[in-house]
This record gives structure tokens, C-alpha cells and sequence, in this order.
């Protein structure tokens, strides 16, 4: 990741240097969204085609094969968007060269450095620390999240988000999904939204605890899904750090409908995990999907440890 990032820095010119480079304590590092607008950082289009090679090399080194193909279907979806809009290739709001690269700190360096790559329906953030590595806030969404019509009819980009959860709340019996169903409708969009450090304290739902075997495999099987987006490696760390936290600390929250077409929203939230989904938008079929490191957003936790052994700020 290191040799990947410097070769883009070598790459850019001054222009592009203005653009892409921040120190690693400016605000924008923090400043993530996933709306179409312009972003902090050098959009594709301004890149040279070897340049936006290297930054999709630079993913690679964090991104598993299933991650990239995501990223890559998140990105074709503007070319529906703009079949559906009749939009112009070329217009800023469905232009697919629309994603952003922002560099904060020097890669490799002693001291801390991140990098962000960022668009419609894409938000990856990463944080270095020591060579220890903070993945979160990791967000991914699709619109069409079932394309019905035109050149690309029957692409589900997040397919399995959205079927597992439905799975899952259907293997409840009646006790369980009266825990697990909040009365409340779905929301319109995920509950935090682009907090900067997550504001949601209690727990709600069904706790592990209750669940059967069954359930419990199949819940699993919907956390996989979420950290499989990373490298083999990144994920087992991170499966790991939730088994050490405690499994039988997460709660599953559904809000919505359970029937294919109906608007619904589900959470898995712990100590250290909060995992959101919610498909509202655009008659109900309109993802967005959030993965939340609550103790290691932005490389939270690798920087106090950092700063705590005599490291200076």
C-alpha cells in the first residue's frame, strides 16, 4: 500500500499536487460523504489513464477480489444513471470519472498517513499508523439497487446485503421478530448518516443471545459479506477483534417491510461493530450500506495507542 500510494504521489504534477495532497491532521481527512458533489481531492478525469490505473492498483492492496468488483459495479451504475436521467457522459453529477483520490500524509513516512478514495455511493477510508492498518468508515450503496431496464437489466451490485438481511429476519419465529422488527419505519436513509464518530449508544433488537444456531450462522454469513470487501488478511483481523469483543454482545434491528419491494432497514451493532443498511429511496430500490470500526474510525484507536508511547503529534 506504502509503494502503491508514493508511485501515484510521484505521478502527480504541481497541479495535481494542489489537489490530492493534505497533511494527515487537516479536517478534510474526516470530511467523508457519498452524495454526488465535489469532494476534496483529484477526480479521476484529471488523472492520466496510467494514473487512474495506479489508483486502482492502490485499491487492490486493500481490496478483495469481491470488493473490487463492488467498487467497479458502484461506479458502472452511473452509466445507468445516466440512461435512466438522460444525462450527458460528460455531466458532473453521473460523470462515472467522478471519484476522488485524497492523499493525507506522506506514505511510508515514520509518521501517520491515510488515504481516501471517494464518489457517488462510494466511500473507502483508510488510516496507517505504525503500519497498523484502520479501514472504516467504509460505506458502499447502489442505485438501481435492481436495474430493470436498459444495457445493464439485472445487475444487483449488493445483492447478497440485501438478500442475507431478508433471510435472516424471515428464519425469526413470532416472539423473535417482535424483539428484533422496531415498530419504527424504515428510515429514509442510514441513522448515522456521515457522523464524523458515531452517535448511537443503545443497543436495539434481538441480542445474539437469542438467537438459534441457525440464526447465528446466518448472521455470520451477513457480517461476512461486509468484512469479505477486504483482503483475506484485513478481514480475519477484523472477524478476530470481534470474536475477542464478544459475539453474544451484537443486537440485529429491522425496521420495515420483510417482503421483496417493501422499504426496509436492518443494523448489526456491538461494541466494536456497527453495520447499516437501508433501502428506501427511489421506490425501495435505492441501497446504501455503512461498515463502522466504532473503536477505530479514522484510525482512532491506532493513534491514541501511537501518541500514548511518547509519539509526537
Amino acid at each position: 500500500m506504502e509503494q502503491a500510494a508514493t508511485a501515484i504521489v510521484k505521478s502527480l504534477d504541481a497541479a495535481q499536487q494542489e489537489k490530492a495532497l493534505y497533511s494527515f491532521d487537516d479536517k478534510e481527512r474526516k470530511n467523508w460523504h457519498f452524495v454526488p458533489m465535489v469532494r476534496g481531492g483529484l477526480p479521476m478525469r484529471e488523472m492520466t489513464e496510467d494514473q487512474r490505473k495506479m489508483v486502482m492498483d492502490l485499491l487492490q492492496t486493500a481490496l478483495s477480489e469481491q470488493g473490487r468488483e463492488k467498487v467497479q459495479g458502484i461506479i458502472q451504475l452511473e452509466r445507468v444513471l445516466q440512461e435512466l436521467e438522460n444525462h450527458p457522459y460528460e455531466n458532473d453529477r453521473r460523470n462515472p470519472l467522478l471519484y476522488y483520490l485524497a492523499l493525507f500524509g506522506e506514505p511510508g513516512g515514520a509518521d501517520p498517513w491515510g488515504w481516501r478514495f471517494e464518489g457517488h455511493h462510494l466511500s473507502l477510508n483508510f488510516s496507517s499508523v505504525d503500519r497498523h492498518l484502520a479501514i472504516t468508515p467504509a460505506f458502499m450503496g447502489s442505485n438501481p439497487a435492481i436495474v430493470r431496464d436498459g444495457n445493464y437489466k439485472g445487475t444487483e451490485v449488493l445483492k447478497s446485503e440485501q438478500d442475507l438481511g431478508r433471510e435472516l429476519v424471515h428464519m425469526f419465529t413470532t416472539e423473535q421478530a417482535a424483539q428484533a422488527i422496531l415498530p419504527d419505519p424504515a428510515p429514509r436513509d442510514i441513522i448515522t448518516f456521515v457522523q464524523q464518530k458515531v452517535e448511537l449508544d443503545e443497543y436495539s433488537g434481538l441480542p445474539y443471545t437469542a438467537f438459534t444456531a441457525p440464526q447465528r450462522a446466518k448472521l455470520e454469513e451477513l457480517l461476512t459479506v461486509y468484512l469479505d470487501n477486504m483482503k483475506p488478511e484485513i478481514a480475519r483481523e477484523h472477524w478476530d477483534k470481534l470474536q475477542e469483543s464478544g459475539m453474544d454482545k451484537l443486537y440485529f434491528a429491522w425496521m420495515g417491510g420483510i417482503e421483496p419491494g417493501d422499504p426496509h432497514y436492518y443494523r448489526i451493532h456491538g461494541p466494536t461493530l456497527l453495520v447499516e443498511y437501508d433501502n428506501v429511496q427511489n421506490g425501495n430500490n435505492h441501497i446504501h450500506t455503512v461498515w463502522r470500526d466504532l473503536t477505530n474510525d479514522f484510525g482512532e484507536d491506532i493513534l491514541r495507542a501511537h501518541y500514548e508511547h511518547g509519539h509526537k503529534h
